[in-house]
């Protein structure tokens, strides 16, 4: 089974504030949807939350959220306590590619086993409180770059990126 993670950072690695996104990118969103549709999602409890209800849990994915908490439930989703009994259940389940989705927590304990990358680069510095981890470029390869330039439904440009584990 392959391990992906799949997020929108900024160029100082800013990918959240408030337990919400600061951008609007509709093309980062069908492209998140697009790869991710069918898969299992994982992610942690404030990730989770921060989904607006009409789209919790995410459909057409199982859902897997990690919490410390015990007594966590979320209709609609499995819960467990860590990333490995997470990437267990995917396996189990006999997924293909298991979605690390976020937020900055579990993107730092997926680092360490993902294959792949899948990266929105947006151009641009944000203010935030939710991080990407900095990640070593030699242990990485990109393989693909897509631009997606300013348009009227995009105020900032950006890239998508893929990166697999060197």
């Amino acid at each position: 089974m392959k391990i992906s993670m799949i997020a929108a950072i900024a160029e100082n690695n800013v990918i959240g504030k408030n337990n919400d996104m600061i951008w609007h990118l509709p093309d980062d969103m069908q492209y998140f949807m697009q790869k991710t549709t069918g898969h299992h999602v994982i992610m942690g409890r404030k990730n989770f939350e921060s989904l607006p209800p009409k789209y919790r849990p995410l459909p057409n994915r199982t859902n897997i959220i990690i919490t410390r908490q015990d007594d966590y439930e979320a209709e609609g989703a499995l819960v467990v306590n860590s990333l490995e009994e997470a990437l267990e259940i995917a396996e189990k389940n006999g997924e293909n590619e298991a979605f690390i989705i976020g937020g900055g927590q579990i993107y730092n304990l997926g680092l360490g086993v993902a294959h792949i990358m899948y990266l929105t680069e947006i151009h641009e510095v944000f203010e935030g409180d939710a991080y990407f981890p900095e990640f070593d470029k030699l242990k990485w390869k990109e393989v693909e770059r897509l631009p997606h330039p300013v348009d009227h439904k995009h105020k900032y440009p950006f890239d998508f990126v893929l990166y697999k584990r060197a």
